[in-house]
């Protein structure tokens, strides 16, 4: 890479620190999951190769082996291997993207809201009431399986709920899958990667083409900085929900393409005190 005005150090060694401080938390979900150092290199290195593939090659030029191990740093052996592994495919379980179509729905579309805009309860079909069932919000997005399935199933996972009346009320895990829920590992993937794609496009592109903010604040009591934490909850859902419930009209609107969009908002907070020392004598790491 090009040397940088910056100090007279490299473009690779300014990222060195912000890299590291991105990859810890990653490092300790690895650890916790069982992913090995090993075995995150295997991954890596067969990314770099797929990478280099398919998102480096020149207009009208053949993408060699030589370049790939050129730009990667990885023998040509392993690319001539590694290169037959084919582009990432970007599938979205179908589960996943029921479930995410149908609480959208019932989060964005007026019919499926009450009088302040959050998800109405709906009650089952047959049922005595007026106003729209739990089976015709089911039945807008998807035929292929019974509304009675989708229920069994999100009762299970504690998506929804039913209140005294009988009516099917939308839970806290439908906007936050609870842990194990197989959701939460597919946003996982595809949230930091939108985001961290948003903040290196940023980086590289010029002028930057996304927004990429966050307000933060050090020197707080655990007080405010809860605080704080339950006023942005309360402005992201407007956010989201807000945004959801445009998103929704305009697919509605039949113009169809092949774009897509994502708008995500984060909260975090921790306390940075040092870590205690450790019994034996050595100063900790922290984590």
């Amino acid at each position: 890479m090009a040397d940088s005005e910056d100090n007279g150090l490299s473009d690779a060694a300014r990222l060195q620190q912000p890299i590291a401080r991105l990859l810890r938390p990653l490092v300790r979900l690895f650890i916790r999951y069982g992913t090995t150092f090993p075995a995150l290199c295997d991954l890596l290195r067969e990314l770099y190769v797929n990478v280099a593939v398919h998102d480096f090659a020149l207009p009208e030029k053949e993408q060699t082996d030589s370049r790939i191990s050129l730009l990667t740093g990885i023998h040509r052996k392993e690319v001539r291997r590694l290169r037959e592994a084919g582009a990432p495919v970007r599938t979205v379980p179908a589960s996943v993207s029921r479930t995410s179509q149908i609480v959208a729905l019932w989060l964005g579309d007026r019919r499926f809201t009450d009088k302040k805009g959050a998800p109405a309860p709906l009650r089952r079909a047959g049922s005595d009431g007026r106003g729209p069932t739990f089976e015709a919000l089911v039945e807008e997005v998807t035929r292929d399986v019974r509304p009675r399935a989708v229920l069994d199933e999100w009762l299970d996972r504690k998506i929804v709920s039913i209140d005294k009346d009988g009516r099917v009320v939308l839970g806290e895990a439908a906007i936050a899958p609870n842990k194990g829920d197989e959701r939460q590992l597919y946003y996982f993937g595809r949230n930091l990667h939108d985001h961290i794609a948003a903040a290196v496009a940023n980086i590289v592109r010029e002028p930057a083409p996304f927004m990429e903010r966050a307000v933060h604040y050090e020197g707080l009591s655990e007080e405010s900085a809860r605080r704080l934490e339950t006023l942005s909850r309360e402005l992201a859902m407007e956010g989201l929900i807000a945004a959801n419930r445009e998103a929704q009209t305009l697919q509605r609107s039949g113009e169809g393409g092949s774009w897509r969009w994502t708008f995500g908002v984060y909260v975090y907070r921790e306390d940075e005190r040092p870590p205690q020392e450790p019994a034996n004598g050595q100063k900790g790491i922290r984590s």
